[in-house]
């Protein structure tokens, strides 16, 4: 265990990583010049390992006692054009030269107004470490874009570390799997990693979940059982979509991690548990203390350190090394996929992130050819194309004359739909055997199962 610190000195301290004096480039300097923190000063480097936060918050790099500025008020990345502002849907605006923004690239002589707060932007050179070579991963979390890169180095250090941490990020981007990752790299490693889902647990199970319970604590109690935390002894429990956590369960939620001890229901004595904490949430925190929906002393007590996954669309380059990740996790080589194929995903949004793409990884797996016919929007007109792959449905649905995109869903779900029913059948109606014989994660075939009309 480390040594007990102040969560805002140790929350300050992880947006400081990485500021060794090498090699000139270019920085990024902030001054306060009016307000009630004038005189405080910021030095943003290239290698900022995640976005630097301003506002009230205490994960807040540049941490402001302005009224009027919220508890996130706004973020800072630096990006090939320069530093990226961002206002965060702040109470009261933030302004750049005297026009209100919501995102605006800056380069230097700039003066941004939060609230009463007035920051001066100069581009400085400052000495920073040599551009090191692309790291493809950490751990099961795979990636090269400079998004990527700049979370890696947190990773390795929140990794042998034992604070708290809380992943944030859009659904589907990987939190878990990046959770995992740090759990593996940590020292906790082979003790067991534990994955609570407040999303998935109806609200009157919840506390007995988490804390367990004694026999006879309640009707349908038969025997004791331990919850998530007694678990995880020894190792991490993760607590997945925290946001959504019953309010008056979050209170016994903090005395467990203040305490380190659980009460099971029905118990009269506390069990002490060693757990090292993390916690997953699409929801922004900030936000939901603001709102009243999450209590602001088990924020603090958690978010002693904060990740924040970009979303797939924001991952340039990622695409490709994602699609071949998978294509391998599949058992399928890779340069099969059509350049095509590729250049087409590459040109996506995907609004549901990895497991969206993953997801049209596993139907090109399946489709193989016809997905890449489809894709490049061509048609059976010889008897020799995509009606060959699938017979007449592939006819009825190219004769109902559809837009392409409503086309293509139409095929691929009639294959899902067929695909599924064989293979169970073929499989006894065992879920588990059928998705090891298709060759996709037991996970995926519930999702293929539950399509089924």
């Amino acid at each position: 265990m480390v040594d007990p610190v102040d969560p805002d000195e140790q929350a300050t301290d992880l947006h400081r990583i990485g500021r060794p004096p090498l090699e000139a480039t270019t920085c990024f300097e902030l001054s306060i010049v009016a307000g009630a923190d004038a005189g405080g000063r910021l030095v943003i480097f290239p290698n900022e390992p995640i976005r630097v936060l301003v506002g009230k918050g205490p994960a807040c790099a540049l941490r402001l006692t302005d009224p009027r500025v919220s508890r996130r008020h706004a973020a800072l990345d630096v990006t090939p054009r320069g530093l990226r502002l961002t206002d965060l849907g702040s109470t009261n605006g933030t302004t750049v030269n005297g026009i209100e923004v919501t995102e605006a690239q800056l380069t230097g002589g700039e003066r941004v107004r939060l609230g009463e707060t007035v920051i001066q932007v100069a581009r400085r050179t400052a000495g920073v470490e040599p551009p090191s070579p692309p790291v493809e991963s950490f751990g099961m979390t795979f990636g090269t874009s400079p998004r990527m890169q700049r979370l890696y180095p947190l990773c390795v250090r929140l990794a042998a570390s034992e604070v708290p941490v809380v992943i944030e990020g859009e659904t589907g981007t990987g939190k878990e799997v990046l959770a995992e990752s740090i759990h593996m790299a940590s020292a906790r490693a082979e003790r067991p990693f534990v994955v609570f889902d407040c999303t998935t647990v109806p609200s009157n199970l919840m506390e007995a979940e988490l804390f367990g319970h004694d026999k006879g604590a309640f009707t349908g109690a038969v025997s004791t059982r331990k919850g998530v935390f007694e678990q995880a002894d020894g190792g991490t429990l993760l607590i997945d979509e925290i946001g959504d956590l019953d309010l008056a369960l979050q209170p016994k939620l903090l005395r467990a991690v203040e305490r380190r001890q659980v009460r099971r229901l029905g118990s009269g004595a506390p069990t002490s548990v060693n757990v090292r904490l993390l916690a997953a949430t699409r929801r922004d925190l900030d936000r939901e203390v603001a709102a009243g929906r999450f209590r602001d002393d088990l924020f603090h007590r958690l978010a002693v350190a904060r990740i924040e996954l970009p979303p797939l669309r924001e991952r340039t380059g990622d695409i490709r090394v994602l699609a071949h990740r998978f294509c391998a996790e599949l058992g399928v080589d890779p340069d099969t996929i059509p350049q095509d194929v590729i250049a087409r995903w590459e040109d996506a949004r995907w609004p549901g992130n990895l497991r969206e793409l993953r997801n049209a990884v596993a139907r090109w797996v399946a489709l193989g050819e016809l997905e890449a016919t489809l894709a490049r929007d061509t048609h059976a007109g010889d008897g020799s194309g995509s009606a060959a792959v699938t017979g007449d449905e592939i006819e009825r649905v190219l004769a109902m004359r559809l837009p392409f995109a409503e086309a293509r869903q139409r095929v691929v779900a009639g294959f899902e739909r067929r695909y599924v029913q064989r293979v169970l059948a073929e499989n006894g109606g065992n879920v588990s055997r059928a998705a090891a014989a298709s060759g996709i994660g037991r996970r995926y075939f519930h999702m293929l199962l539950a399509r089924r009309p």
